[in-house]
This record gives structure tokens, sequence and C-alpha cells, in this order.
């Protein structure tokens, strides 16, 4: 069943995800625009992804605490995946796993709220 994420998901995310998604790490033009705030607005979208993949397979968390830390080790996971393949330094992987963190709490707030009131 699911609960509307991607639904919800900022347009600009899914475009994120996408040019993140196909750039090739061979290519350092498109490398320097792997900013920390685009990679996480992908990583955002993909957290999203995978919290309902989730919820699908395994149901609902049993918890809003629990849902909140899945969807920021989902974003973590995803940010360490593009690093790993597309080049980023550290400075860049860590500011990337902060923001994408930061973006997928926010947007999962009201979601969350819904979803455990």
């Amino acid at each position: 069943m699911p609960f509307g994420w991607l639904h919800k998901a900022h347009d600009n995310d899914a475009a994120a995800y996408e040019e993140v998604i196909n750039v090739s790490p061979e290519n350092h033009e498109h490398k320097a625009k792997l900013t920390h705030e685009l990679i996480a607005a992908a990583a955002s979208y993909e957290a999203a992804k995978k919290y309902e993949e989730h919820c699908e397979k395994e149901g609902k968390p049993q918890s809003h605490a629990k849902a909140k830390e899945l969807i920021a080790a989902f974003s973590g996971a995803f940010v360490d995946r593009m690093v790993e393949t597309k080049g980023l330094d550290t400075i860049d992987k860590e500011k990337a796993k902060h923001e994408a963190k930061k973006r997928a709490h926010e947007q999962s707030e009201e979601i969350l709220v819904a979803e455990y009131n």
C-alpha cells in the first residue's frame, strides 16, 4: 500500500534524482554539477521510494521515530552510493548527507504525523 510519498515529492527532487543517477563518473564537466544540494534532493526522492518499498514489503514501522530513522538511513545510503560511483570528496559527502537527512526529515514530517496519529 503506497503511502503517497512520491506523490508529495517535489518535482525538482525527481529531476535531481534523474540528473544524479545519469551522470557518468568519467565526465568531469558533469561531476562539477553534482553539488551537495543536488545530491540531497536526489537522496530525498530515493528515500521516499525506498520507504514506500519497505512499507509494502514489511508493513508500516511501529513508531514515528522508527520511520524517521529508516528514512534517514535510506537517504544516507543513497549518498554513500553516489559518492562511491560518482567520485565526490569527503567534504561534499558529509554536506550531502547532512542536507539529505534534513530534507528527508522535513518532507517526511507531515506524512508521518498523519500516519502515526
